[in-house]
């Protein structure tokens, strides 16, 4: 079992940039290589299953979450190391969260957003200190840094808030941050 786990949230679809793609399979790679864990939704389309798939095909440890509702839509990949299904989406964020040392967002649409947020928030309220990376291929993650700016500048949150969580540009950088946080095997 690897001794680092981490948590990648991403898109149920590719998305418009090939970038990307490319992005969510260099990521799945450099994972196994380094011997971490993968942790994710379980699907098996869009950026989520090409980061799995990239994984398994470097020999890398998969742990997928999935609720019911979603093995159709999502097409739940049975074929992984470990392969959960929850009831509900809480379920399966608790489950994903609970079982990683460090969390990655890709480029993704609400149900990604959702899943930072929720993080982002727990990190803010001191629930947690595991590191949260954004993984900002080709500036997608700029208009919501932007945003995050916004709220700390209208008093909305406190500065700490923009230091509980970093953006890196590429899979290396990303790679580069993990391994300086992985926890002593």
């Amino acid at each position: 079992m690897s001794s680092f786990s981490v948590c990648v949230y991403c898109g149920s679809r590719a998305g418009r940039r090939p970038a990307f793609l490319q992005a969510a399979t260099d990521l799945g790679h450099a994972l196994a290589g380094a011997g971490m864990r993968l942790v994710y939704g379980a699907g098996d389309v869009g950026l989520m299953g090409a980061v799995a798939r990239a994984a398994q095909a470097a020999g890398g440890e998969t742990f997928g979450v999935i609720p019911t509702h979603l093995l159709s839509l999502e097409v739940g990949k049975r074929d992984l190391t470990s392969f959960i299904v929850t009831e509900t989406m809480h379920e399966r964020k608790k489950v994903m969260f609970m079982n990683s040392d460090a969390i990655v967002m890709l480029p993704g649409g609400a149900g990604s957003l959702d899943e930072f947020f929720e993080v982002l928030t727990w990190r803010q309220l001191g629930l947690h200190e595991k590191p949260v990376y954004l993984l900002d291929t080709e500036g997608y993650w700029d208009p919501m840094r932007s945003l995050l700016d916004h709220v700390v500048a209208e008093g909305f949150a406190e500065a700490s808030l923009l230091g509980y969580y970093h953006s890196v540009p590429d899979v290396a950088g990303l790679m580069d941050a993990l391994s300086a946080v992985r926890a002593p095997a």
